[in-house]
């Protein structure tokens, strides 16, 4: 496998006028082993973020050793890819034959419900021939929380208020070995605040339900850098979350797991797309809402951008930056990508732009309407454009979100 130094490099040497995915292995390393060396439990990572097995063998070869899976295809995945690996079936509401196949057939133990409907089913789904039940079940009870502090909500979809949890743990308690409450408070949490509402119902679920607790699963939300969100260092989270899960009601060897899938796949890969056509501060691109910039169409989310000047071109560019907005390459009026895009005034076509933090939820997202959005993909070894585990981003303690003195 050759690996260019940087997106330059591939445009020198490729030339590409179809859009390239640049992964960093290097770089998803990092972030794994950030998370395995400072994070206070287990770190599992949620595979929706980014199901590539090139980067599960990365997570997993830096010591992430349990995987959130959402679908039975998630699960046939990374039972393939990695068959020592720990899944955990963390989709609250399944089909019976995915339960079934997935204990059956792949050895998943861990369930996550937020419903007595789920938990009857995860009970029948698991059970013998003779219809014996399962007793090495690990059950998790979702809890709703807010996603007031998150760029992106999770809170309407999923999980039991805390009028249903008491009953519903109680219930979950009579079928598990070992039993958990995990909440998500949404995608791109800026504070580590966010995390502290959550455990504060966790606090007030179990103390009415009176059962034993066994595992405490924070969910996702850890932050990555993006232009216009600039989080704090991701030690301040972990501090925050070890106060308030020390302070909880739970068995004296109870676990804390966390499943980040955003901060542990988005410096992995960045996109490269040619201009084919500038309509004043409009700029027409290869990829777009139906490849990888999925995000940046429909939740209007901002990448961090570079241009690099067409293959053979005598000179750099001349002009200031200035703002554009992308056109994706379909027929479809949706596949716009507002941003603003920062990038040098004299851009043009055939010139090619850089789009980085994109291993999160890019790729992965990507569709095949049209014919477009089925992008090579090549390893270079630059930094991403922004990281939060090079060592180099230390915050002032005034400018810290959190103090704990």
């Amino acid at each position: 496998m050759y690996i260019y130094p940087d997106a330059r490099a591939v445009i020198r040497d490729l030339e590409p006028e179809e859009p390239l995915i640049l992964n960093r292995p290097h770089a998803a390393a990092r972030a794994a082993r950030f998370f395995t060396q400072k994070f206070p439990g287990t770190c599992m990572y949620a595979v929706k973020a980014n199901p590539s097995p090139g980067l599960l063998n990365v997570l997993w070869d830096n010591g992430i050793t349990h995987y959130d899976v959402a679908s039975i295809t998630e699960v046939r995945l990374v039972a393939e890819t990695l068959p020592k690996a720990q899944m955990c079936f963390m989709h609250p509401v399944k089909t019976r034959k995915a339960i079934a196949e997935a204990y059956h057939q792949h050895s998943v133990k861990t369930f996550c419900l937020d419903t007595a409907e789920e938990l009857d089913k995860i009970v029948a789904a698991c059970a013998g021939e003779d219809g014996t039940p399962a007793a090495d079940l690990r059950l998790l009870v979702r809890l709703r929380v807010t996603s007031e502090y998150a760029e992106l909500s999770l809170a309407s979809k999923f999980g039991c208020d805390l009028i249903e949890a008491p009953g519903l743990l109680q219930a979950a308690r009579q079928h598990s070995d070992w039993l958990g409450i995990t909440f998500h408070v949404g995608s791109q949490a800026m504070s580590p605040f966010a995390y502290v509402q959550g455990f504060d119902r966790t606090r007030a679920a179990i103390a009415e339900a009176q059962v034993v607790i066994d595992m405490i699963d924070i969910g996702g939300g850890f932050p990555s850098i993006y232009p216009g969100m600039e989080p704090p260092p991701l030690e301040d989270y972990f501090r925050i979350i070890e106060k308030h899960f020390e302070a909880l009601p739970i068995a004296y060897n109870a676990e804390l797991w966390c499943e980040p899938g955003r901060a542990l796949a988005s410096e992995y890969s960045s996109l490269l797309v040619q201009v084919d056509r500038r309509r004043g501060d409009e700029l027409f691109i290869n990829d777009g809402a139906y490849g990888a910039l999925y995000d940046a169409a429909h939740v209007d989310w901002r990448y961090p951008v570079q241009a690099s000047p067409a293959r053979g071109a005598s000179e750099g560019f001349r002009e200031d930056t200035q703002d554009f907005a992308f056109f994706g390459p379909t027929c479809d009026d949706a596949d716009y990508m507002a941003g603003p895009f920062p990038l040098p005034g004299d851009i043009a076509a055939g010139d090619y732009i850089e789009i980085g933090m994109l291993g999160a939820y890019g790729a992965a997202m990507a569709t095949g309407f049209n014919g477009f959005g089925n992008a090579a993909q090549i390893v270079v070894a630059d930094e991403p454009m922004e990281s939060l585990f090079r060592g180099d981003r230390v915050m002032p303690e005034l400018d810290n979100v959190v103090s704990l003195r």
